[in-house]
C-alpha cells in the first residue's frame, strides 16, 4: 500500500472517530480530551507512516549508476528466488538490490527466500505503481542439490514468504523454472501451462508445439539433436511432476525447461544424477564444451505467460478497508442513536405518567397541589426541549432519521394546555400580598436553622399573621438552581418547617393552622443567570387563605388530651 493511501486511511478512521464523539453522549470535558486524543494520534500516525515509508526505501540499495526502471514501467517485474542466482545475476554483495532489464521486462534478485516479503514491500514504497505488475520466478535445478528432503522443505519455505506477500494484497503470479545441462544446448525454453500434456518449444520468437519443433529441423544432425533434447526435457518434467509439483501449494502458472551447456554451480552426485541412474543406470555426466559461457539466459520467451493485473490493487484494498471502518463506525452510530431515542421517550413517558398518576387538587393545602405543580413543571422542560428540536431540527446524537420525539410533542403540549390550578390556588383571597423573607436573613448557606438575628423580621410576619385570625397560614419554601433538585426540594421544605416551629411557639398557634410546602427551585420569581435573581430567589412565602374550619381551636373533652398536627405538604 502507498504512503498516500495509507495517511488517507489514518485521516478517514480519524474523521469517523470524531464523527462518533459528537453523536455519542459524553460530557464536554470527556469529548474534548478524547478529542485531542485523536488528533494527537493522526499526528503521530502521519509522521511515522513517513519515516517507515523512508526506510523501505532507503533498504534498497543499487549498485553503481544502476537506474530503477520509471515508475511509469509496463512490462512485468520479476523477482527472482533459488537456485542458480550467481549465473543470472553475477556473484555480487547479497544487500544490493541487483537487477537486470531486458526488453520484454525487468528481473530483480531476491538473495534469500526470506527477503522476498521485505523485498516486495521496498519495491511497492519505491514504485507504487508495481504492485499489479510484480511476480516471482522460482529456480529449481536438480544438479545443485544432492538431498531430496533439503530441496522439499526449501520449497515449503518459498511458499510460506508468497503467502506472506499475497496476504498483503500483492497477486504474485508464480513461475517455475529449471535449467539443465546439456552438451547440446539451442537456447529453447519448453514451457508448460496449467493442464497440458506436451510442452510447447519457445524460440526466436516463435511458439511451436515439441512435434513441429522437431519436424521443422534442416538436418539430420540437427534432428538428431532435437530428438536428444526432448528426452532430456521429458525425463526433467518427470522429475519435476514426481518430485518438485508435489510440495507446491500453489499451482505456477508456467512451468519451463531449458538445456545450458554450462551450470556454473553443479555437484557431483546431484538429484538429477541420481534419477537417471534409478531409472537408466547411466551416470549422465556431461562434458562441458570448450568456450562455454557459465551465464544464464532469462527466461525472456515466457514473460507474455504472466498475467498483469491493470488495475491497483491497492487502491482496492485501500477503498474495502475504508468502507469496512465506515461501516463499523455507522453501527456504533446507529446504536448509540437508537439507545439515546428510547431514553428520551422514556423520561417523557414516564414524566406524563408521573402527572396524570396525581389527583387533582381542590385547594393549594393539599397534598397533592404541590406534587401536581412540580410534575407539570418537568412537563413544561420536556415541552420546551421538544419544540426547541421541532423548531431547529433535532440534535445530531438523535437524529438520522431515528427521531421520535415529534411523535409525544403534541400530547404533551395538549397536556399542559388543559392544566388548570384549583380556584383558589389561582385566586386567592388573601388578607393581603404575601409575605415574602430572604433565606439569607433566616438561615445560613445550605441550612435550614433559623439564625439568631432573624427573630425580629420573624416578629413583623408574624404580626401579620395574627391580624387575620381563624385563616390557614400557608409557608412554602423556594431556591434558587444551586445544587441537586431532591436536595433543593429537601431544604426548601425544612426551612419553610422551621418558620412554621417558630411562629406556633412564639404565637401559640394551633398546629392545624399552619400548611407547609417545599418547593424547591420550581417557582422562581426572578432569573436564575444572574446572582440577584438567584437571591430573590431564594425566599420563604407566607400566605393567608381562607379556609372554612381550618384553624378552629379544639374542642375539649374532660379527662381526654386534645392532639391536632400541622399540614407537611411535600411536592
Amino acid at each position: 500500500m502507498t504512503l498516500k493511501l495509507t495517511r488517507g486511511l489514518w485521516l478517514w478512521a480519524g474523521a469517523l472517530v470524531l464523527t462518533l464523539l459528537l453523536i455519542v453522549p459524553l460530557s464536554g470535558g470527556i469529548r474534548g480530551l478524547a478529542a485531542t486524543s485523536v488528533v494527537l494520534l493522526l499526528m503521530w500516525a502521519w509522521v511515522r507512516t513517513g519515516l517507515r515509508f523512508a526506510e523501505h526505501g532507503q533498504q534498497l540499495h543499487l549498485p553503481g549508476d544502476t537506474p530503477l526502471p520509471p515508475a511509469g514501467y509496463r512490462k512485468p517485474v520479476v523477482l527472482v528466488c533459488g537456485d542458480g542466482l550467481a549465473g543470472l545475476f553475477g556473484d555480487l554483495p547479497a544487500e544490493q538490490l541487483i537487477l537486470r532489464t531486458t526488453p520484454q521486462g525487468c528481473y530483480v534478485r531476491v538473495p534469500s527466500l526470506d527477503q522476498l516479503v521485505s523485498m516486495t514491500t521496498n519495491l511497492q514504497a519505491l514504485r507504487p505503481a508495481w504492485t499489479g505488475r510484480l511476480s516471482v520466478m522460482f529456480v529449481a535445478n536438480p544438479a545443485e542439490h544432492t538431498d531430496s528432503a533439503a530441496l522439499a522443505g526449501r520449497v515449503r519455505a518459498f511458499c510460506h514468504q508468497v503467502a506472506l506477500v499475497r496476504k498483503g494484497g500483492v497477486a504474485l503470479p508464480l513461475m517455475l523454472v529449471s535449467y539443465l545441462q546439456a552438451a547440446k544446448g539451442e537456447g529453447a525454453w519448453f514451457s508448460w501451462e496449467s493442464g497440458q500434456a506436451t510442452p510447447y518449444v519457445r524460440e526466436a520468437g516463435a511458439c511451436v508445439s515439441l512435434f513441429n519443433w522437431q519436424v521443422q529441423a534442416t538436418h539430420s544432425a540437427t534432428y538428431a539433436e532435437r530428438l536428444c533434447s526432448s528426452v532430456q526435457v521429458g525425463s526433467a518434467s518427470t522429475w519435476l511432476r514426481e518430485v518438485l509439483l508435489p510440495h507446491l501449494e500453489t499451482r505456477p502458472v508456467a512451468c519451463a525447461i531449458t538445456l545450458v551447456p554450462v551450470l556454473p554451480q553443479g555437484t557431483d552426485g546431484n538429484l538429477w544424477q541420481q534419477w537417471l541412474r534409478d531409472r537408466t543406470g547411466l551416470r549422465g555426466a556431461e562434458k562441458t564444451p570448450a568456450g562455454s559461457s557459465s551465464v544464464l539466459p532469462f527466461p525472456d520467451p515466457l514473460l507474455n505467460l504472466l498475467p498483469i493485473c491493470t488495475r491497483n490493487s491497492a487502491v482496492l484494498r485501500s477503498g474495502i478497508t475504508a468502507l469496512w471502518l465506515f461501516v463499523s463506525a455507522g453501527v456504533v452510530a446507529l446504536a448509540s442513536l437508537a439507545w439515546q431515542n428510547n431514553l428520551l421517550l422514556r423520561q417523557v413517558s414516564d414524566d406524563l405518567r408521573r402527572y396524570t398518576s396525581i389527583p387533582p387538587a381542590k385547594h393549594p393545602g393539599q397534598p397533592q397541589f404541590a406534587l401536581g405543580e412540580n410534575a407539570m413543571a418537568v412537563l413544561r422542560q420536556d415541552a420546551v426541549r421538544l419544540d426547541n428540536y421541532y423548531r431547529h431540527g433535532e440534535p445530531l446524537g438523535l437524529g438520522l432519521g431515528l427521531y421520535r420525539g415529534e411523535g409525544l410533542r403534541q400530547p404533551l403540549l395538549a397536556i399542559i394546555a388543559n392544566h388548570r390550578q384549583p380556584p383558589e390556588a389561582t385566586r386567592p383571597a388573601e388578607v393581603s400580598n404575601p409575605v415574602r423573607l430572604d433565606s439569607l436573613s433566616l438561615f445560613g448557606v445550605g441550612s435550614a436553622e433559623l439564625k439568631p438575628g432573624s427573630t425580629k423580621i420573624l416578629i413583623n410576619a408574624l404580626a401579620n399573621v395574627k391580624a387575620q385570625p381563624g385563616w390557614l397560614i400557608v409557608i412554602a419554601g423556594h431556591t434558587d438552581v444551586t445544587g441537586s433538585v431532591a436536595q433543593n426540594l429537601e431544604l426548601s421544605r425544612a426551612r419553610a418547617a422551621s418558620v412554621r416551629d417558630w411562629m406556633q411557639r412564639m404565637g401559640d398557634i394551633p398546629d392545624s393552622c399552619f400548611a407547609v410546602q417545599g418547593f424547591g427551585a420550581n417557582q422562581p420569581i426572578a432569573s436564575n443567570d444572574t446572582e440577584d435573581g438567584r437571591t430573590a430567589n431564594r425566599r420563604v412565602d407566607i400566605r393567608l387563605v381562607p379556609e372554612v374550619g381550618a384553624c378552629a381551636p379544639p374542642t375539649a373533652v374532660p379527662g381526654r388530651k386534645t392532639s391536632v398536627a400541622s399540614r407537611d405538604i411535600q411536592p
